[in-house]
């Protein structure tokens, strides 16, 4: 594996790649990988000639009171896990390589930026797809591959990719979880033991709502209620959000007979950890 942090000389070997007819996959990540990011290393891998990851804790995409500064960095050893799953490339350039002079261009995917997590956390995905745009043109890849446990993120992606006419198929992965049935994080590194089971919480309410979706029940406010009601009953974890959406528009439906995302986002101490689960898949 080459691990390349100069922007441009990422995007020359990609070039050269494409000349060669190498189909390229790509795995924006920002590093403190677990199995949940393996799994899209591996996605990619069975479906590219080129295997590129990047490692960029972006700044644009964290609040004035998040964690930036504290996010897991473990280069070394996300490097070790890369190489063994034949990563081709790791990107990993600088923020001063990214931004140089600081950020005065901003890519904004209007109206579905400020919903579910863009509400909760204003500006994020303003930085979210900033970044990924500009990750997009330096590597140039042919397949871009994310996971559903980011199920926002990928419908404002999404949505970029087709508003900007950009040349680069999304491939969206299943949600790694955890034994006990907690979605795989580099945030669930913060959680103590007590916290830790506490979190599982989340998937219990998604498993309830699933439960009654498949025994019939068609009402989204229902089966919200349903799933925010198990939530209740662990009184550390804080919810922030659990709602019934469309999973491309990210609006909330009333019913889910063509499908809908049921997406939550709670606080476990000062940790905010999300989770998703999809109803009647359409695609």
């Amino acid at each position: 594996m080459l691990t390349i942090s100069s922007p441009s000389e990422m995007t020359r070997l990609s070039k050269e790649a494409r000349r060669a007819a190498k189909r390229i996959g790509f795995v924006p990540t920002m590093g403190a990988l677990h199995q949940g990011h393996i799994s899209l290393v591996r996605a990619a891998r069975s479906q590219s000639d080129i295997v590129v990851a990047s490692i960029f804790v972006n700044p644009t995409q964290f609040g004035p009171t998040e964690d930036f500064a504290r996010y897991p960095r473990k280069l070394e050893e996300d490097s070790k896990l890369l190489v063994a799953e034949k990563t081709d490339f790791l990107f990993n350039p600088s923020v001063d390589q990214m931004y140089p002079g600081g950020v005065s261009t901003w890519v904004t995917v209007e109206g579905i930026s400020e919903k579910l997590d863009g509400r909760s956390r204003p500006g994020h995905f303003r930085g979210v797809t900033t970044v990924v745009a500009k990750l997009f043109n330096i590597v140039q890849p042919e397949l871009a591959f994310f996971g559903q446990k980011d199920a926002a993120q990928v419908a404002v992606i999404r949505k970029m990719v087709r508003d900007l006419d950009l040349d680069v198929r999304i491939v969206v992965c299943p949600i790694a979880r955890e034994p006990d049935g907690l979605a795989m994080s580099s945030r669930n590194a913060y959680l103590d033991a007590d916290q830790r089971k506490h979190a599982t919480v989340l998937h219990r309410a998604l498993l309830r709502v699933q439960k009654l979706a498949e025994q019939g029940e068609n009402d989204a406010a229902r089966l919200a209620a349903a799933g925010k009601q198990v939530i209740a009953e662990e009184p550390s974890v804080r919810l922030d959000y659990f709602e019934v959406v469309d999973p491309d528009t990210l609006d909330p439906v009333a019913e889910i007979s063509q499908g809908a995302l049921v997406a939550a986002a709670a606080y476990v101490g000062a940790t905010r950890l999300i989770d998703n689960v999809l109803l009647g898949r359409r695609r």
